[in-house]
């Protein structure tokens, strides 16, 4: 068997593929959510159904977006509709199986910041902003977050709310405010991570191989919570390398293209 030499950054995008399965709905971020999520299409999962925040269903990009409103994914869409569409019918509806996310910043209750670091009236560095991430955070069935892991990332209490990793619902016969925590899964370039369905705190599950929880600990700004069963992630294929390199591969040259 050859030798798989792989980065962290790319076994974290392979973990996070691994999530989808074939006919799932996928709610698609751009940068690492949408390698993972057309990685899966390119390997294990050719039925998944990827949508995007622009309006395109069913979307099979020769190459990754720059952004959600790239051509490429409107000219190999199954169908392109409005972006209210999207929101209302698909994510409202509760037709969205999985949404695929990445952030600046996440707290131990996969609370999201990728608007704003430091003081929102004077920002030491404005981001790019909510989009439709704190809708996909509180409208999909489940969310995947993907992110490298630092302390700079992942901290105590994050300097702004951009999207909620708790969903507040209210018993209309009594008025009882009840907290509901989606499943939340957050994988990074150490390991992954389950929100724990009782507090919605986030759970060490898994750390990729080569990895220490005292690493992913000394990676983490708070107590971090191990599982009682900590599993170690099967390292890459050679089939989900290959198919990845040569993704970005195509990606880079196309842009290239672009931009010459």
């Amino acid at each position: 068997m050859p030798d798989l030499g792989y980065t962290q950054d790319e076994l974290m995008t392979i973990a996070a593929a691994r999530r989808l399965r074939n006919d799932m709905v996928c709610f698609v971020g751009i940068g690492i959510p949408s390698a993972a999520a057309n990685l899966a299409r390119l390997t294990h999962a050719p039925n998944v159904i990827l949508i995007y925040e622009s309006g395109t269903i069913g979307t099979r990009p020769k190459v990754l977006p720059l952004s959600i409103g790239d051509g490429e994914l409107a000219e190999s869409a199954d169908t392109v509709v409005s972006v209210p569409e999207i929101f209302r019918y698909w994510l409202q509806g509760g037709r969205i199986d999985v949404g695929f996310l990445g952030a600046a910043q996440i707290d131990h209750f996969a609370n999201l910041n990728s608007t704003v670091i430091g003081d929102y009236q004077k920002p030491k560095v404005r981001l790019p902003g909510a989009g439709g991430a704190p809708e996909i955070a509180s409208g999909a069935k489940e969310v995947v977050i993907v992110l490298s892991q630092t302390r700079k990332t992942f901290v105590s209490k994050i300097d702004f709310v951009t999207s909620s990793g708790l969903t507040k619902t209210t018993d209309e016969e009594c008025g009882e405010t009840k907290r509901n925590y989606r499943p939340r899964t957050v994988i990074t370039d150490l390991g992954v991570m389950e929100s724990d369905p009782l507090t919605g705190e986030l759970v060490l599950t898994e750390i990729h191989p080569g990895i220490t929880p005292r690493q992913v600990q000394a990676a983490t700004g708070w107590d971090l919570r191990l599982s009682v069963n900590l599993a170690t992630t099967p390292g890459p294929s050679e089939l989900e390398l290959v198919t990845l390199r040569d993704l970005k591969r195509r990606t880079a040259l196309a842009h290239a293209k672009r931009a010459s």
